[in-house]
């Protein structure tokens, strides 16, 4: 249901946000189990993830050249890519397994459903949606115009521990704007999830988004001498800030050799909540200032100043985030993020493409559907059928199939009854379905090319010749 409003919001969005299709098709390469089905799953102990793109995972960032391999750009063999200009929203299922472990370090195999297939290759189920962008992205190359602006709804896998709002599979909303620099993209993916939000019946006083920059925290450790190498790492860490005890947090950041003294006031600096003490802090001649301003600017224009605040731990545990930061928190607080994203200009780079610059968002089905079950705001989308085609002797099956053929060439959506059954069920049936009209088709009727209609609604009855019926 809610994957159906979703797609309501961003088809209504789409004349400048395209959806893009993958899909996985059978072949003779077709996947199997390992002998030891352990294999099957990359099992650890499980790590954070949310509602958007995991807070968990840890990625590469592209120190020298040495560090960047490209990837094979090809989807796995025996499966293909939609771009949108091919197909409307699909999404992919299976990707080769490095696809995802280039891009998230070790740690990622803790949670991938990932086997080996017939033709010896490694693959993997997606835990989310952003690589494949990435890939195809890269495989397009010079024949796509920039910017880019893309979305997609996909279901993901991933073996974690589940809790209210997580679960092992989940759908996944993303767009993703690639080849603008500027924090306005930011902004406007912003503005698509307060769109929805809108839609959907959720308010500012439901949900709000807490906002920062990645190169808050990188200022702060170049500040104390922290080598760039340990960011990502230190940003998994932060980013367990209201997950775990503070001390826990102390003890990983002291793990990774930043001084107890460093350590202080980097987390002092994180408990900043507004853009004027982050400036007395370090400045206001930085980009991340620059940048975060910005952005709380464009807000007011956009409409949306209400819906966003500053908040300096977030910082999102991939890695490859390099700028602008954001996700979408319950305000009651009972509810894990619904949804994050940000700017990630390395990522490209990291599978060996152009420099281009992106950014995007995750937003996953489970917790959101929560917080509108907790607000009585799921909506019951029931069937709905123009009509309900039934013969009233058995004889008359395929006159009836004929009824039915002629309704549904002219875009009209049928229920057939299969077999012989007395009216007082097909009426049930008829109401449970939401049937607009019944059509009965009866041995008088049907000698004089006619059938029966009764419009459910008014009670209203008549004939009409077949071919007049519409």
């Amino acid at each position: 249901m809610l994957m159906r409003a979703i797609q309501i919001v961003t088809t209504r969005l789409s004349s400048c946000l395209r959806p893009i299709r993958f899909e996985f098709v059978s072949s003779s390469s077709s996947p199997r189990l390992l002998s030891n089905p352990r294999r099957l799953v990359c099992t650890a102990a499980a790590t954070k993830s949310d509602g958007g793109r995991s807070g968990s995972i840890v990625a590469p960032l592209v120190e020298n050249e040495e560090e960047v391999q490209k990837i094979d750009v090809n989807p796995p063999k025996g499966t293909r890519d939609f771009a949108p200009e091919d197909m409307q929203v699909d999404y992919p299922v299976l990707e080769t397994e490095a696809l995802f472990i280039r891009k998230a370090g070790e740690e990622i195999r803790d949670q991938l459903y990932c086997f080996e297939d017939r033709g010896n290759r490694r693959v993997a189920l997606r835990p989310e949606l952003t690589p494949s962008l990435a890939r195809l992205v890269i495989q397009k190359g010079k024949s796509v115009s920039l910017p880019l602006k893309w979305f997609a709804i996909g279901q993901c896998w991933r073996y974690e521990r589940m809790t209210r709002g997580r679960r092992r599979e989940h759908y996944q909303w993303n767009m993703d704007i690639i080849g603008v620099p500027h924090v306005t993209a930011e902004a406007e993916l912003i503005s698509a999830i307060v769109t929805f939000f809108k839609r959907i019946g959720i308010t500012a006083s439901d949900v709000g988004f807490k906002v920062s920059s990645r190169k808050v925290l990188q200022e702060m450790l170049r500040k104390y001498g922290v080598p760039e190498n340990l960011f990502g790492r230190v940003c998994v860490i932060i980013d367990k800030i209201e997950k775990i005890p503070i001390d826990e947090i102390k003890k990983e950041l002291g793990s990774t050799g930043i001084s107890e003294d460093a350590i202080e006031q980097l987390l002092q600096v994180l408990s900043v909540k507004s853009l004027d003490d982050l400036e007395d802090v370090l400045g206001g001649a930085g980009e991340a200032i620059a940048d975060l301003k910005q952005l709380f600017s464009l807000a007011e224009k956009f409409g949306y100043s209400e819906w966003i605040q500053f908040d300096a731990s977030v910082v999102r545990g991939l890695a490859y985030y390099t700028g602008i930061v954001f996700e979408g928190f319950d305000r009651k607080g009972n509810l894990r993020a619904i949804c994050g994203g940000g700017r990630y200009d390395r990522l490209l780079p990291t599978y060996g493409g152009d420099d281009i610059p992106a950014c995007g968002f995750g937003f996953g089905d489970a917790v959101i559907v929560e917080l509108l079950k907790e607000k009585n705001l799921l909506p019951e989308l029931g069937q709905e059928v123009e009509n309900i085609v039934c013969a009233l002797e058995k004889d008359l099956q395929g006159a009836a199939a004929t009824v039915a053929t002629a309704l549904r060439s002219k875009g009209q959506t049928v229920d057939l009854v299969l077999e012989s059954k007395p009216l007082k069920w097909v009426f049930k049936r008829a109401a449970r379905i939401n049937a607009r009209r019944l059509i009965l088709v009866g041995k008088t009727e049907w000698e004089d090319g006619s059938v029966s209609v009764k419009v459910l609604s008014s009670g209203e009855q008549f004939q009409v010749k077949l071919n007049d019926l519409e």
